[in-house]
């Protein structure tokens, strides 16, 4: 279930270059705060797969809402006791 997340939250990514040591810039709109960037595009991707990781660990801690991405959510289940 995370992996298809990551999947489709790199789907949504957008790219661009910009002025810096790591001209490569990526971010997922929708996702607070996920953006990274890189020497390569290749590079800026795999740092924005991480970033994605990260969020998703930190607001599952936390118990924040993500939003549906696709046909993917990740959402707490409740227990049903038997």
């Amino acid at each position: 279930m995370i992996t298809e997340y990551i999947n489709e939250a790199l789907k949504k990514a957008h790219y661009e270059i910009i002025e810096d040591e790591e001209p490569y810039y990526g971010e997922v709109h929708g996702l607070n705060g996920v953006w990274a960037t890189g020497k390569t595009l290749e590079e800026c991707r795999n740092n924005l797969k991480e970033v994605i990781e990260g969020w998703i660990l930190i607001s599952i801690r936390k118990g924040l809402s993500m939003p549906k991405l696709g046909n993917t959510e990740i959402k707490e289940v409740e227990e049903v006791s038997i």
